[in-house]
């Protein structure tokens, strides 16, 4: 994280905490969802049992009501009817025994069954004054459904239906009953279990058998025992809706509804699948969108951050350039955030100061120069009298001093002449006068007037000839000095015994390429980037080397500019100081010739 910059840090925070968010909202949105579609699923469980409970209610209260009004047929009002007439109601009551297919009886007020219409073996004659439901009858004189019975003669499960007949006194005359055979009375609608993926199940309380299941052939399946069934022992343990795991690990979605009346639970389940299928579908149709909304939001966290951090970049371009090189750098737009506009106006300040103290600077310099020069001049004059025996011969130690202070006398001449020659070319006022030369003569005059130099450090200075005449254009003497300034440069850092070496050739984009190559360890790659810039020297380790202003190769670059070139440097075995500039034809030569 160190390494990067703000504006990815920026970007990256955003990002990161744009997924953490977006994942935190996925996973609450899916377990939203999960809960949901559990609620919906429960809700749906609750209204299917409430509906299957309604709809055997009433057909239930249907039969009552049926019995109910068949029960006030069978007085005059003052007394029950006599037993023909009743057999003979009995006999008329086809409508009636749709409902209740186990047979129609009438009992006394005793609770003896006197008549029937359906003919059961010793049926008529007993008396059921000992059923909790024949009790209740007789006691509330309201009709009533008994809880699912096993009959006494049948052995059948059967729910009984009771009516009183009463006068209309209200005295009880006796009772009208009606029985249901479980096994094939239909009072369950088949449609609540036509799904083969869904449970139905009805249960009766009393004698813990399932009532759904009821058939001829097989009338009585029992409820399997505690701990064998998950689902049954949670609809019998009064909790009506949740989610239960069966034996093999499939969980289901449940509720139940207990009709009161027959002491029957209604159980519904579907698998809980039916919940993470459409959630997982909606979390799906949701995560592709929150991650198009993601990527939407990282395009503009990563816009927003190069906009705000485009400033600061700026910045430090500028204060890079502003370091490696002389030229006058540009100053910032204070817009942005506010810190990026104070950083802008103080980054301005500091460039006004700067520019300032270099206006200062070059100032000094060219009037310390100036002051200097002439003094200076006077100075190697007399020493030059002196040492040309004008004066008188001299004594050989005054005559070896004098040739150390004209050595330095003129070095420092040469030192003053570049601190000038930079101030002129700053300013734009050295003259440049370019011109048709040959450049097989131009580089031999160069190495010509090196070659003492290359001998007192003990380097070897060739040029060779180039394959083919070559002419350009520029100023001789700036020309030569490019060359002077890269030959000495190469004397001065080239190994004892070392080579150096001035050749040329032509581009492809009519310039011409003179390039001064030595044996040297060439310049440290940190400094390569300022190399050509004013004031800027690397630590040499060159043998016998003095320190100069550290202004020659920004002249060279400067006046190679005048003439429409340029300069550059390379390492390759050594180090190579090149010059480009400008191919004169024949017919520019004679053109300028005729001008």
């Amino acid at each position: 994280m160190r390494s990067l910059s703000i504006g990815i840090r920026v970007t990256l925070i955003t990002i990161l905490s744009s997924v953490v968010t977006v994942v935190a909202v996925l996973l609450l949105a899916y377990h939203g969802l999960v809960r949901d579609f559990e609620n919906v699923l429960t809700q749906r469980q609750i209204l299917e049992t409430e509906q299957a409970a309604r709809t055997v209610d009433q057909e239930l209260q249907i039969r009552l009501d049926a019995l109910n009004t068949f029960a006030s047929f069978l007085t005059d009002g003052d007394e029950r009817l006599p037993l023909p007439l009743i057999l003979d109601t009995l006999g008329r009551q086809t409508g009636l025994e749709r409902y209740f297919q186990g047979g129609l009886l009438v009992f006394d007020d005793q609770a003896t069954a006197i008549a029937e219409n359906l003919f059961v073996p010793n049926r008529v004659g007993t008396n059921y004054k000992d059923r909790p439901h024949f009790q209740q009858a007789l006691r509330e004189r309201e009709a009533l459904i008994s809880r699912p019975i096993i009959g006494r003669t049948t052995g059948l499960p059967l729910l009984t239906f009771l009516a009183p007949i009463k006068s209309d006194d209200g005295d009880l005359l006796g009772l009208a009953g009606g029985t249901i055979n479980l096994a094939e009375s239909g009072i369950i609608p088949a449609s609540f279990g036509e799904n083969t993926d869904t449970i139905f199940r009805v249960l009766d309380t009393n004698h813990f058998i399932q009532v759904d299941s009821l058939s001829p052939d097989s009338p009585m399946l029992t409820l399997p025992p505690p701990g064998e069934n998950a689902m049954i022992d949670a609809a019998l343990s009064g909790i009506t809706s949740g989610i239960v795991e069966d034996e093999l690990g499939q969980r289901w979605v449940y509720a139940t509804r207990h009709l009161e009346r027959v002491g029957w639970i209604f159980l519904r389940a579907e698998p809980y699948d039916r919940v993470t299928g459409p959630a997982w579908a909606s979390f799906n149709t949701f995560v592709y969108w929150s991650m198009a909304a993601l990527a939407i939001l990282i395009v503009l966290a990563w816009w927003l951050a190069r906009a705000s951090t485009r400033p600061l970049a700026r910045m430090s371009s500028n204060i890079r350039t502003m370091i490696t090189s002389n030229q006058q750098t540009r100053r910032l737009a204070p817009d942005g955030p506010m810190e990026t506009r104070e950083l802008a106006r103080a980054f301005n300040e500091l460039m006004e100061a700067r520019e300032h103290l270099d206006q200062m600077k070059d100032q000094f310099v060219s009037t310390v120069s100036h002051e200097l020069r002439t003094p200076l001049t006077s100075i190697n004059g007399s020493l030059k009298l002196l040492h040309s025996g004008a004066t008188g011969e001299l004594p050989g130690k005054a005559r070896s001093i004098t040739d150390i202070a004209l050595r330095n006398g003129e070095q420092l001449q040469r030192l003053i002449s570049d601190l000038l020659d930079f101030n002129k070319v700053i300013a734009g006022k050295l003259p440049v006068y370019p011109e048709a030369l040959s450049l097989a003569s131009a580089i031999q005059q160069a190495a010509d007037g090196n070659r003492v130099m290359a001998k007192q450090y003990g380097v070897e200075l060739s040029s060779p000839p180039a394959e083919q005449p070559i002419r350009l254009w520029a100023d001789p003497q700036r020309l030569r000095q490019i060359l002077d300034n890269f030959i000495s440069n190469a004397i001065k850092f080239s190994p004892a015994g070392g080579q150096i070496r001035i050749t040329s050739q032509s581009l492809l984009n009519q310039r011409v390429r003179v390039v001064v190559s030595d044996q040297g360890q060439g310049v440290p790659a940190d400094f390569e980037p300022v190399l050509f810039e004013r004031f800027e020297q690397a630590h040499s380790i060159a043998r016998n080397s003095r320190a100069g202003t550290g202004l020659g190769l920004a002249i060279c670059r400067e006046l190679a500019h005048l003439m429409g070139g340029e300069v550059g440097y390379y390492y390759q075995g050594g180090a190579h100081f090149w010059v480009e500039l400008p191919e004169t034809q024949a017919d520019t030569e004679n053109h300028h010739a005729g001008t």
